[in-house]
């Protein structure tokens, strides 16, 4: 059992990893490298000259050390969240339950919901050099948060019963309600444009991750119980 859970959470974050890296460089990395160029100061919007909306940005070659410690570090923390999601998968098939590489596409639904969607709903992403709380309390509150949206899609999925789909909005809810720290001031260099294209870009690709993480780890998870079974 634990073979097959590391082998196909090991081929299932590669994949989805080396597939979102590369999202990440061409539509993620340019925003946040413009951005830096706010931050810096190389870049200023108000009370200048009008600026431009493109500027001259380093090109996919121009640092490869960099990228490809980027798509390293991407693929290292898919196959993490890959250890997690077959983990739960494994739990889920012991209860009598079939999971298919379709059923895999709505896990990863789950799985960016509970990761993404939820936090975000509160504590959007953000660009460099905006006002943030102290990043120990974020910490704690994306943990936090993370995990009960994590319950909750748990609840949903398998509850079966209203008492479960109560405590799942329950869930999915309280942190909203309690709140996510927030900045005393509002500063930042940055346009706004950017950091709505940025929290966007965010989302969209964090979701297109998930959907692949979820249907590769159900695929790989059922080709390893079939080549367990064919060995038996």
């Amino acid at each position: 059992m634990l073979t097959r859970i590391l082998t196909s959470a090991l081929f299932a974050g590669a994949a989805a990893g080396l597939i979102v890296a590369l999202l990440q460089l061409f539509f993620v990395q340019p925003v946040l490298l413009h951005a830096e160029l706010y931050e810096t100061g190389a870049l200023v919007h108000f009370g200048g000259d009008p600026v431009s909306a493109h500027p001259e940005l380093p090109g996919l070659f121009d640092e490869p050390m960099r990228n490809l410690l980027s798509i390293l570090f991407t693929m290292l923390t898919y196959t993490g969240y890959a250890l997690v999601l077959v983990a739960l998968m494994s739990q889920a098939e012991r209860q009598g339950h079939v999971v298919t590489a379709r059923h895999g596409i709505i896990w990863g639904i789950a799985g960016f919901v509970a990761f993404h969607f939820a936090p975000g709903f509160t504590l959007a992403p953000e660009v460099p050099g905006v006002a943030a709380a102290d990043v120990g309390a974020r910490q704690i509150w994306w943990v936090t948060t993370v995990a009960t949206a994590g319950i909750a899609m748990w609840l949903i999925a398998f509850g079966g019963n209203l008492v479960s789909y109560v405590v799942a909005a329950l869930l999915l809810i309280a942190p909203h309600v309690i709140g996510a720290p927030e900045p005393d001031t509002f500063t930042g260099p940055v346009p706004t444009e950017i950091g709505a294209l940025f929290a966007a870009r965010a989302f969209g690709i964090g979701m297109a991750a998930w959907v692949l993480l979820g249907a590769f780890a159900a695929y790989f998870w059922q080709t390893e119980s079939a080549r367990d079974a064919a060995a038996a």
